[in-house]
C-alpha cells in the first residue's frame, strides 16, 4: 500500500513540476528542455527525449535530456522508421530490455544513445491520432514497470494536450508539426443519396473537450468519477427499458451496458485518475489508448468493439459535464459527420441548414439513408476512418455522385466542384421546366409519377416537383420524432393537412410500420434476436387492435367528404390483411354510429413485401382495392440479405433475373385481376431501374421527391414497346445481375438516363 501511495504521488508531483514549467516564461525551447529534464530526473532516467511528427510523416527530435543536444531538430526518422516509427505504427508503448538488439532499431551516431539499452516509449496521442512520441531510456538493460509505464502514459496525455495548445510551444514554431490532419484527402466510399454539397464539417455528438486536465484532489475525483459511472450506467439501464430510445437498436443498447460494466475500462480510468488527472482527461487517455489500439485491427470484430467504446466514452463525457443528449445548432452550409445514424437523429437536426451528410458506416436501403434522400441531402457511407481524419470546421465536400468526400480540398476541386453543382442547377432548371408535363412515354403509355412522404416538410415538394399524388406517405415518422405517442387530435390534424397539401390528388397512407430498427422511444420494446424479421409493422397493429384502430379513426376523421387510401405493411398472409381490412370497416361503422364525417370513398391495399405472398397473389389480390411493391423490404427478404447489413447488402441487385421475375409476376397478376398497382420502393426513384420498371409493364411509381424529374425525362424519351421487347430475353439470362444488358438497351433506344 506504500509502495502505491508513493507512486501515485510521484508522477502527480510530476504534472505540478511540469505545469509550472508552462505557466513559466522565456523561449519555447528552453522550456521543452526544461520539461524533458524534470521527465528524466522523476522517472530516474539517464535520457528523455520528445519527437514530434512533421507534415512529412517524419518524426523530428525535438527536445532532450541525456543524448546530444546538437542532434535536437537535426535527427529526423522516416514514417515507420525505428523505435520511434514502431510507436507510432502500434499505437501502445515500447518497453524494451535492450533497444539495439530490436530489429527495427535504427543507430543514428549524431545522437550519441550507444550505451543505452533500456528503453521505454509510448505516444503522443491527441484525438486517437499520434502527434509524436516520448521516449526515456537507461545504460542498465532491464525492463521498465506497469507503474513507470502507467506514468508515463499519464504525462504522455498531458504532453500532448499542451503541446496542441501552444501553451508548451509556440504554435508557430508548430506550424509544420501535423497536431491534427489538414491535407487535403479523397475518401472512396458508397453513395447513399446523390447530390453534391460544399460546407464545414459539424461532428455528430462531439464530445466535450476536457477543459482543465489534472485534478487538484485524486481521492475527490476518483469518487467524482465513480458517481457519474453510475449515472451512466443508469441512463442505459432506463434507455433499455424503452424509455429514450430513438432508432437505436437494443442490440447497441446491451453492447453499450457490457462495455459500462467492463472491468478493464473502468479499472483504465480509475488508474489514470489516481496518477492525477481529472475524470475527463482520463476518458480521453484511455479513449485514445483504445483507438491506437483497435483502429489498426483487420478484425471487423474488434473495430467494432472501438466504435462500442467510442460511444461510450461520448456520453460518458457528456454525463460529466451535466449534459442531456437533445438538438444541436448547425452552422450554416453544415456537413454532418458520424459513424452512423438513425433516422430520428437526423431529422433532430436543422435541414435548412444541414447540406450535407458523411457517414463512416451504414448502408443505402438504411432508414438515415432514405430520410437523407427524402430530405434531398447529399450523403455519402462506408468511409473508413471519417471520423479520425477530420476535425470539427475542415471544408468538406460530399459527392453524392460519385461516392466520395474531399477532406479539406484543394481550390481546384473546389473549382470542379463548383462547376458541377452549376450543372445539376442547369439540370434541375430543366425538371422544373418539365414539372407540368405529364409523363407519357413515345408510344403514347401515361406513366403515373407519385411521390413518397413522411414528414409535414415534404408536402411543400408535391407543388415543386409536379408530382401526381403521394403514393407513400410514411405515419410512422410522426411517432418516431416525437417525445410521446401521439394523440388522436394530433394524427388527425397531421394527416388532414397532408390531404388539404395534395389539394384532390391521391394521398395512400400506410399504418404504422414501426418494429425492427424503428423503435419508439416511450414504448416498452422486447429485444429479437432477428428483428427484421419479427413483430414489427401489421403484426403489431394487429396484436395491439386499439392502437392500429385509432390511427385509422384518425384517418377516417380526417378525410371528411375526401377520397382515403390506406394501406397495410408487411402482410404475410391472406389471413393478415382479411383481419387488419376488417377493422377499417369497424372503424368507418363507429363514425357512421356517430353521425361523423367519413371519406367520400375509401380504398384499403395492401404492400406486397413478403416473398410468401407472391403465390398467394390470386387469394390477395381479390380482397384489395389496390397493392403497392415495396421493393426495399422485398428485395431483403428476397435475397435473405440484411439491408442495414453493409456486409450483405451489396451482394444482390434488383436488377437481376430473380428479382426482376419475381416484379413481372406480380405486375401480370395485377393486370390480371384489373387491380391497380405501383412501385414505391427506392428503386422506382432511380432512371435506370425505373426505365426496367416500366420495361416490366408498371406504369405507377412512387418514389422519393428528387428522383421525379430525373424519372420524368426518362420517360418522355422511351419507347416503352421496344423496351418490353428488350426486356424480355434479360429475364431468361441465367447469368447474375443484367443491370449492364438494361443499361445497354437504354443507351441503344436513346433514353435519357
Amino acid at each position: 500500500m506504500v509502495e502505491r501511495v508513493l507512486a501515485v504521488r510521484g508522477p502527480r508531483s510530476l504534472l505540478r513540476q511540469i505545469r509550472e514549467v508552462m505557466s513559466a516564461g522565456g523561449p519555447a525551447q528552453g522550456r521543452l528542455d526544461k520539461v524533458v529534464r524534470i521527465i528524466a530526473n522523476s522517472m530516474v532516467a539517464e535520457v528523455c527525449s520528445i519527437y514530434l511528427r512533421r507534415a512529412s510523416g517524419e518524426m523530428e527530435l525535438f527536445a532532450t535530456e541525456g543524448l546530444d543536444p546538437s542532434a535536437v531538430h537535426v535527427t529526423r526518422l522516416r514514417t515507420g522508421e525505428g523505435l520511434v516509427g514502431e510507436i507510432l505504427r502500434l499505437g501502445r508503448p515500447l518497453n524494451l530490455s535492450d533497444a539495439p538488439l530490436h530489429p527495427s532499431f535504427s543507430y543514428r551516431p549524431e545522437t550519441g544513445e550507444d550505451p543505452f539499452h533500456a528503453f521505454l516509449g509510448v505516444p503522443l496521442l491527441r484525438g486517437g491520432r499520434p502527434i509524436g512520441a516520448l521516449v526515456v531510456q537507461n545504460r542498465t538493460a532491464r525492463i521498465y514497470g506497469e507503474e513507470e509505464v502507467e506514468d508515463l502514459q499519464t504525462v504522455a496525455m498531458v504532453i500532448a494536450e499542451i503541446v496542441a495548445s501552444g501553451e508548451l510551444v509556440g504554435l508557430a514554431e508548430l506550424k509544420d508539426v501535423e497536431l491534427a490532419p489538414h491535407r487535403p484527402e479523397r475518401l472512396k466510399g458508397v453513395r447513399f443519396a446523390e447530390g453534391l454539397a460544399l460546407g464545414k464539417a459539424v461532428l455528430h455528438d462531439t464530445p466535450v473537450a476536457p477543459e482543465k486536465l489534472l485534478a487538484d484532489d485524486a481521492a475527490l475525483e476518483e469518487v467524482r468519477l465513480r458517481d457519474n459511472l453510475e449515472k451512466l450506467r443508469a441512463q442505459i439501464d432506463e434507455m433499455l427499458e424503452g424509455h429514450h430510445v430513438v432508432g437505436v437498436s437494443y442490440e447497441v443498447l446491451e453492447t453499450y451496458r457490457m462495455f459500462a460494466h467492463d472491468r478493464g475500462w473502468t479499472r483504465g480510468l480509475e488508474e489514470a485518475v489516481r496518477s492525477g488527472l481529472t475524470a475527463e482527461a482520463a476518458v480521453e487517455r484511455v479513449r485514445s489508448e483504445h483507438r491506437a489500439r483497435l483502429g489498426q485491427a483487420r478484425d471487423a470484430y474488434l473495430r467494432e468493439r472501438l466504435h462500442d467504446f467510442e460511444d461510450l466514452a461520448d456520453r460518458l463525457l457528456r454525463v460529466l459535464a451535466g449534459e442531456t443528449p437533445g438538438s444541436r445548432k448547425l452552422p450554416d452550409d453544415a456537413i454532418l459527420i458520424a459513424r452512423n445514424l438513425g433516422p430520428a437523429e437526423l431529422l433532430e437536426y436543422d435541414r435548412t441548414k444541414l447540406k450535407g451528410l458523411l457517414l463512416e458506416e451504414g448502408s443505402a436501403a438504411s432508414h438515415a439513408a432514405i430520410v437523407a434522400r427524402a430530405l434531398g441531402i447529399p450523403c455519402v457511407g462506408r468511409l473508413q476512418g471519417l471520423r479520425d481524419r477530420v476535425s470539427e470546421g475542415d471544408p468538406v465536400v460530399v459527392d453524392g455522385e460519385t461516392g466520395e468526400a474531399y477532406l479539406r480540398p484543394r481550390a481546384d476541386v473546389v473549382e470542379s466542384f463548383q462547376a458541377r453543382a452549376a450543372v445539376r442547377a442547369g439540370r434541375r432548371a430543366e425538371f422544373a421546366r418539365l414539372r407540368d408535363t405529364p409523363a407519357i412515354t413515345q408510344d403514347g403509355d401515361k406513366i403515373s409519377l407519385l411521390m413518397n412522404a413522411g414528414l409535414a416538410v415534404d408536402l411543400d415538394n408535391l407543388e415543386e416537383t409536379g408530382a401526381e399524388g403521394i403514393g407513400l406517405f410514411r405515419t410512422e415518422f410522426q411517432f418516431m420524432v416525437a417525445e410521446e405517442m401521439p394523440r388522436l387530435d394530433a394524427q388527425t390534424a397531421l394527416y388532414t393537412r397532408v390531404l388539404d397539401a395534395a389539394g384532390g390528388r391521391p394521398v395512400i397512407f400506410r399504418t404504422l410500420d414501426l418494429g425492427g430498427d424503428k423503435v419508439l422511444p416511450y414504448m416498452q420494446a422486447e429485444r429479437e434476436d432477428n428483428p427484421a424479421l419479427g413483430w414489427r409493422a401489421v403484426r403489431m397493429g394487429l396484436d395491439r387492435p386499439a392502437l392500429l384502430r385509432l390511427q385509422l379513426r384518425a384517418l377516417i376523421s380526417a378525410a371528411r367528404g375526401r377520397e382515403l387510401h390506406v394501406m397495410f405493411p408487411l402482410v404475410a398472409t391472406v389471413e393478415e390483411f382479411r383481419t387488419a381490412r376488417a377493422l377499417v370497416d369497424q372503424e368507418l361503422a363507429w363514425a357512421h354510429r356517430r353521425g361523423r364525417a367519413s371519406p367520400s370513398s375509401l380504398r384499403v391495399g395492401a404492400m406486397i413485401e413478403a416473398p410468401a405472398l407472391i403465390w398467394h397473389l390470386d387469394a390477395l389480390l381479390p380482397m384489395t382495392d389496390f397493392v403497392s411493391v415495396g421493393t426495399n423490404d422485398l428485395m431483403q427478404y428476397l435475397f435473405a440479405a440484411d439491408r442495414g447489413n453493409a456486409r450483405v447488402s451489396d451482394r444482390y441487385d434488383c436488377l437481376s433475373p430473380p428479382a426482376l421475375r419475381v416484379l413481372k409476376t406480380i405486375g401480370d397478376a395485377c393486370r390480371d385481376t384489373g387491380t391497380p398497382v405501383s412501385v414505391c420502393g427506392e428503386i422506382a426513384g432511380r432512371s435506370l431501374e425505373a426505365f426496367a420498371l416500366i420495361a416490366l409493364g408498371f406504369d405507377r411509381l412512387s418514389m422519393p421527391p428528387a428522383g421525379i424529374g430525373p424519372v420524368k425525362r426518362m420517360v418522355l424519351s422511351t419507347d416503352r414497346e421496344a423496351a418490353i421487347r428488350g426486356m424480355a430475353p434479360l429475364l431468361k439470362s441465367g447469368g447474375g445481375s443484367v443491370r449492364n444488358e438494361i443499361e445497354t438497351l437504354a443507351r441503344k433506344l436513346n433514353v435519357a438516363l
